[in-house]
């Protein structure tokens, strides 16, 4: 549907007088901020700018329709529509740029993210959630392209969960779903899947989101025609446009020049996604980039003198106030003096934000300075010392890398001295190191006390007659349990729902709890993650199955570039505590027994990684994740759901604590330690050395992020003196990271009487079949032979040659 570029009827010009020259002061406010911006990244100040320049009219028009409760999802364009909305100010704008490490300074990330990054509170200080409905809230950006659709599904998502289950208390979070998920894109970056599978989940899932592509026919220096089919998105989407048959979309095309046109598509398409949840694109073209893409080059280099020509002609801005002179809303000499005024009041924001930056760090100078002065006095390598000194004086504009580095070096000349400056020189360098490196390395992980971390571990108890189950009906139980006890979790995957999930740990659920709770999606593992991430950080307490671990590589970027960081890049100000559900380790075949926890542990820093070796274990841990606030990777034994368990009496009520492992068998010989599916045989192993005179210690590491919190390892170690780590993942994976944190951080390297060894997986996929799996990952033979060879190496004697 195509929106012409009159008037509506039912906005008159009246109404429009009096937002108009608002409207305009903040266009204007926004274009010379970007300008400002890239000055001051050229001469220095800044690393890096990306701005929304060629992009303020249509941002000016989606603001006017964005409501409180409502989410953004957006990318770095969007500077525009964050000022309309008075959620950042030129001075704010220029902190983001600085990277001030001052939250209420730089309120998107304290310097963590580039500026164009944009970001509101969704928590008050000690963790608990604001009220999203009395604001309006937009989701911690990322830089990777289209990366922000995925969670844009699921931000739309909880507007139709909030509206049609009950029993939900959503005080905080909805007013019967009536908020709009506001996405933005640029068109090239409509090339990515993750647009693509976003579109077809949200015209099948029927949300209401409206997703906003900025068209200015460029990714980078790359036409449309190397990007787009027919160089035009909306066209080649025209086949999801609804229609009175099917559902879809309503796809709406304007200029983004044309002011009227932009405010009447916007308030249309709020409308349409607001009251019946139908999703809507708008397509906005003939758009302009006046500064190119970044401050890394310079767009005259790829676009021809007819484009920029073009470019400068069907600026919006300067449509914009062609507009407003036309229809004698001002004259030229009005617009001229808020020009004039928005320019000196721009320039007065940069000074002071720089200003502001600067402050702490030449204070920190200034003292640093003094206790130099003082230390070089006291020191037989004063010229050492003093030119250091002075090197640091020189700096106009000192940042804190300047103040570290040369109070660091200055160390290295008080080497033996033993003196009252030098202590004080110490004491300020520890205090300043640990400070700053606050700034830098907090909220990874959940630091508040509703962290899952102090759950306290509830034991599985047990009727005197329990009878022995299948994993898998215990799994079952725990859900239905919590399923009640929480009407705000809900979990959805591919076969989730209709069968209970392929393993049947979710059988009859569906029917007891509805298909908005208990879901099946389409093959599509970025946006089921998607979901996810969106309806966690509204409020809802959702569980993202992926069904197996070997295809959750199809939403890593999903996981590693949003959840996981997300929390940290907003100095915990967002969180969506997400859950994702799957199922992994020995089976059978290349795809489905895949143990990938090296490259899982080290992408995914920021959220738990939980490996339980049974269904009981498994329960446990999602028991406790739904008291704590924290995403989670739980991987389910693939093999176990069909072995016997003894079933507790207290499903839904047990806790699996986080970060602790588990002694399964004492020992005194070895120590040996695995998690998962492995964790069987080595158990049954275990059994068979003590034929031979060895009595292991088998430790479940149970939680690979974070490992051993308590350090009972090491305890083992120094009991045992020996340490074999069992993994299936490859050489060089999950157990070195085990080796690092039991050698390094646990220190255990120095209670050895040999090397600590691994066994683990051979480096190529696992093989298809039994025979598969007995040759590509440590069996019980290898283990056996493994702990057999360390043994013998301290005692030959009593261990004599095995083959």
């Amino acid at each position: 549907m195509n929106i012409d570029s009159e008037t509506s009827s039912d906005i008159s010009f009246d109404d429009f007088q009096i937002q108009i020259l608002k409207d305009y002061e903040i266009a204007v406010t926004s274009r010379e901020c970007s300008l400002l911006g890239r000055r001051e990244v050229l001469t220095g100040k800044a690393k890096f700018g990306i701005f929304g320049d060629g992009k303020e009219l249509p941002q000016l028009a989606m603001a006017r329709s964005f409501m409180d409760g409502d989410f953004r999802s957006g990318y770095y364009r969007d500077q525009t529509f964050m000022m309309a909305l008075g959620l950042l100010t030129p001075k704010q704008f220029f902190h983001g740029l600085y990277a001030t490490t001052d939250i209420t300074k730089d309120i998107m990330s304290a310097g963590r993210q580039m500026g164009g990054h944009f970001t509101t509170f969704s928590l008050n200080e000690d963790g608990s959630w604001k009220n999203l409905t009395e604001q309006k809230n937009s989701s911690a950006d990322i830089s990777c392209t289209a990366g922000q659709m995925p969670r844009l599904l699921g931000l739309a998502q909880a507007s139709k969960i909030y509206r049609n289950v009950k029993g939900i208390n959503s005080d905080k979070f909805s007013k019967n779903g009536n908020e709009v998920a506001w996405g933005t894109i640029g068109n090239a970056s409509t090339s990515e899947g993750a647009f693509f599978e976003t579109i077809n989940a949200a015209g099948v899932l029927q949300v209401p989101m409206v997703i906003s592509i900025w068209d200015d026919e460029y990714g980078i220096s790359v036409h449309a025609k190397h990007q787009t089919t027919k160089e035009d998105i909306s066209k080649i989407l025209a086949g999801f446009q609804r229609d009175k048959k099917d559902d879809g979309f309503e796809i709406i095309k304007v200029k983004g020049w044309d002011y009227t046109a932009l405010i009447h598509a916007y308030e249309n398409a709020a409308d349409i996604a607001r009251e019946q949840h139908v999703p809507v694109i708008i397509h906005v073209t003939e758009l302009t980039q006046p500064q190119g893409h970044s401050t890394s080059g310079s767009h005259e280099r790829y676009k021809s003198e007819e484009r920029l020509t073009w470019e400068r002609e069907n600026d919006c801005n300067k449509r914009y106030r062609e507009w407003i002179l036309s229809n004698k809303i001002a004259t030229e000499e009005e617009l001229n003096s808020i020009e004039k005024n928005i320019k000196r009041q721009v320039r007065s924001a940069r000074k002071e934000a720089w200003e502001e930056f600067l402050t702490p760090h030449r204070e920190h100078k200034k003292t640093l300075v003094n206790i130099l002065d003082n230390v070089a006095n006291s020191s037989p390598n004063k010229n050492f010392i003093e030119k250091l000194k002075n090197d640091l004086i020189a700096k106009e504009d000192p940042i804190k890398k300047d103040l570290a580095s040369t109070a660091r070096k200055t160390m290295r000349y008080l080497l033996g001295e033993d003196t009252k400056e030098k202590d004080v020189l110490a004491n300020w360098l520890d205090s300043f190191m640990e400070e700053s490196e606050a700034k830098f390395s907090s909220f990874l992980y959940n630091e508040q006390e509703n962290s899952a971390l102090y759950v306290p571990e509830v034991k599985p108890s047990y009727d005197q007659d329990t009878t022995a189950v299948d994993g898998r009906v215990i799994l079952r139980d725990n859900f239905d349990r919590l399923f009640e006890k929480y009407p705000e979790a809900l979990i959805f995957g591919e076969d989730t729902g209709a069968i209970g999930d392929v393993n049947q740990g979710l059988e009859g659920l569906q029917k007891k709890y509805g298909e908005l709770r208990v879901a099946d999606t389409g093959i599509r593992e970025a946006t089921i993650i998607g979901q996810g991430i969106g309806m966690a950080m509204r409020g809802l307490r959702p569980i993202a199955e992926i069904q197996y671990l070997d295809y959750i590589f199809y939403a890593l970027f999903t996981l590693t570039d949003d959840l996981a960081t997300l929390l940290y890049r907003t100095v915990g100000k967002q969180r969506a505590p997400l859950i994702v559900r799957t199922r992994g380790h020995r089976l059978e075949g290349i795809w489905h027994s895949g143990s990938q926890m090296g490259g899982l542990i080290h992408l995914l820093r920021g959220m738990y990684i939980l490996t339980p070796r049974n269904m009981t274990k498994a329960a446990g841990f999602y028991n406790t994740l739904l008291k704590g606030n924290e995403p989670a990777l739980v991987i389910e034994s693939l093999n176990g759901y069909r072995l016997k368990e003894d079933k507790p009496n207290n499903l839904g009520e047990l806790c699996t604590p986080i970060g602790v492992v588990e002694v399964v068998k004492p020992g005194k010989d070895i120590t040996l330690l695995s998690y998962g599916s492995t964790l069987r045989i080595v158990m049954k192993v275990a059994q068979e050395l003590q034929q031979v005179g060895i009595d292991a210690e088998v430790i479940d590491a149970q939680s690979l992020l974070p490992f051993d919190l308590n350090h009972d390892v090491l305890k083992s170690i120094q009991k045992t003196n020996r340490l074999l780590i069992i993994d299936e993942d490859v050489p060089g994976g999950c157990s070195a990271y085990l080796i690092h944190e039991i050698m390094e951080k646990q220190g255990a390297y120095q209670y050895l009487d040999s090397a600590p060894q691994t066994l683990t997986g051979k480096p190529h996929r696992p093989a298809y079949a039994t025979d598969g799996d007995y040759f590509s990952k440590p069996n019980a033979e290898d283990i056996f032979e493994k702990v057999y060879s360390i043994m013998r190496e301290s005692n030959p004697k009593e261990f004599p040659k095995l083959r």
